[in-house]
């Protein structure tokens, strides 16, 4: 930093184009005038994409959940001018509330302790590079390792799962695809039934609710609730990726079609919404909602907007089964509901008077019709940003469900994309870079150094391409870019990868 801002201290905002909490404290805090001024006099403002730059917010994340004890987004740092932090958090709100002080206060008291205490403020940071000093990816640990940590891994899995709802823990509930895959590779080699249920309680009960969307496919970010009701809406091409081969994995081990008709569904959102259709590729996310005065309003709805769209009979169908009643489960809005399964078909057809296969004939008349109307209104933003190591993820699942369920098209979709990243991302000199299209298609392209994920992915993805096509290009760029990877990530001490190439180890300092 140049020499005058050894007088003011950083101001780091991370956030995310998808993430609902930070456009919230864009328009209340930065959008300010008043606020601005602020950050102008007193800091020097960096603020960081976190999709752009993963590797930085692990970072700064680690830093804030040692100093506050929770961390997420938007990230709010504050640090020396060497980078070291010393206080941060994560959403501040413009006035007292939520039991947090306002941004502005806390604006004003960093700058002031940063001017009249720098003693106490070094100190801090001090303490807290000490903190990290001891943290396990910043310490340079190593030790042999052995395999019996996978069954460590599954036995600390099995005392967290939800009996009831599914899951692990409680509110609020992510998926977690990587264990869900863990607990199946388990269960292939061990055929324990506890295992068994705790896979397939997890996959039905989240397909069910409403944090799979019931109308378009593809599963929102995470539940709020431990029964998967609500969700936060935002939808991300990486998680719909592994979920996504989470049930082709567990429709091939237990053969419930329902399993196959979420793969199929999920892929359908993706080919819709996340595909790049003319030239290959996966999007990164959408968004989950349209702006800062709504909640989700795109994806949920009132008695009246179901009924305006649907026949008498088929609102009496879709009410019973997606759980639509005067007072649903948004809080900001109570008459608005989230869809989700409450009740089968044929209890439907019981509790209606009528045969199995009307009331299915409703059903799927109603999701139809309710869906074109949803579609009349603003639909999220899509960040059609594509990242490689997310595009390579997506690429893996698609073509693990094609081969799986028969999806011609998804597979030469697939292979499409991979050639487009293999053409445009790589680069035998240069390596690969971790962006290879913008959302804004006018904005000068930038070369982002690729990052470990996107280098292990990319490698993984090569090898599913060449064991279904038996081409041997793909197989010669999986060991290219494994070599590659070795020789720029691989800690040659300690043994592992670092995130970032070892000789450009950016560290908090």
């Amino acid at each position: 930093f140049p020499y005058t801002t050894l007088f003011r201290s950083v101001l780091l905002d991370i956030g995310a184009v998808w993430c609902h909490w930070c456009h919230v404290m864009d328009r209340e805090s930065y959008e300010s005038s008043e606020v601005a001024e602020i950050i102008n006099r007193e800091f020097v403002a960096v603020k960081v994409d976190r999709d752009e730059r993963p590797d930085v917010d692990s970072r700064y994340q680690l830093a804030v959940s040692a100093i506050a004890g929770t961390g997420g987004w938007p990230l709010t740092v504050f640090m020396t001018p060497q980078g070291r932090p010393f206080y941060g958090g994560t959403y501040f709100p413009p006035v007292d509330q939520y039991g947090r002080p306002s941004f502005k206060k806390i604006l004003l008291a960093i700058a002031e302790a940063y001017r009249e205490r720098r003693d106490e403020v070094l100190k801090s940071a001090d303490e807290t590079m000490n903190m990290l000093a001891t943290a396990e990816g910043f310490a340079g640990r190593h030790a042999d390792f052995s395999p019996r940590i996978v069954g460590v891994m599954v036995q600390s899995a099995l005392p967290i799962f939800d009996e009831k709802n599914g899951g692990f823990g409680s509110a609020p509930k992510f998926p977690h695809p990587a264990s869900l895959e863990l607990l199946m590779d388990w269960y292939v080699r061990t055929r324990e039934e506890r295992v068994a249920t705790v896979i397939t309680t997890t996959l039905t009960k989240m397909a069910k609710g409403g944090v799979y969307d019931q109308l378009a496919g593809g599963f929102h970010r995470y539940s709020v609730d431990e029964r998967w009701i609500v969700p936060h809406f935002e939808k991300m091409s990486y998680d719909n990726s592994e979920l996504l081969k989470n049930y082709v994995h567990a429709y091939q081990l237990f053969g419930f079609e329902f399993y196959a008709h979420v793969a199929r569904d999920i892929v359908r959102w993706m080919d819709e919404w996340l595909s790049d259709r003319e030239h290959g590729g996966f999007y990164a996310s959408q968004d989950a909602d349209i702006n800062l005065d709504d909640d989700g309003d795109y994806f949920t709805w009132t008695v009246e907007e179901a009924k305006a769209a649907l026949t008498e009979d088929e609102f009496q169908a879709a009410a019973l089964y997606y759980d639509i009643a005067e007072t649903g489960e948004m809080h900001h809005n109570p008459a608005k509901n989230v869809l989700w399964i409450s009740a089968p078909p044929e209890e439907i057809a019981s509790r209606m008077g009528m045969e199995a296969a009307h009331a299915l004939e409703l059903l799927a008349s109603a999701k139809t019709k309710m869906y074109a109307a949803r579609l009349k209104r603003p639909v999220p933003f899509v960040d059609k940003t594509i990242y490689v190591s997310w595009n390579a993820m997506c690429v893996s699942a698609y073509l693990q469900a094609a081969q799986v369920l028969g999806l011609d098209e998804a597979r030469k979709f697939a292979l499409r994309s991979l050639d487009r990243i293999l053409a445009e991302a790589w680069d035998a000199e240069r390596g690969l870079s971790h962006v290879i299209a913008y959302a804004d298609a006018q904005a000068e392209k930038r070369f982002i150094r690729g990052l470990l994920d996107d280098y292990a992915f990319t490698a993984l993805v090569c090898l599913d391409a060449y064991e279904i096509t038996g081409a041997m290009s793909y197989f010669h760029f999986a060991r290219q870019i494994s070599d590659e990877m070795i020789r720029r990530f691989a800690d040659p001490t300690a043994g592992g990868f670092f995130d970032t190439e070892a000789s450009l180890q950016e560290k908090l300092q």
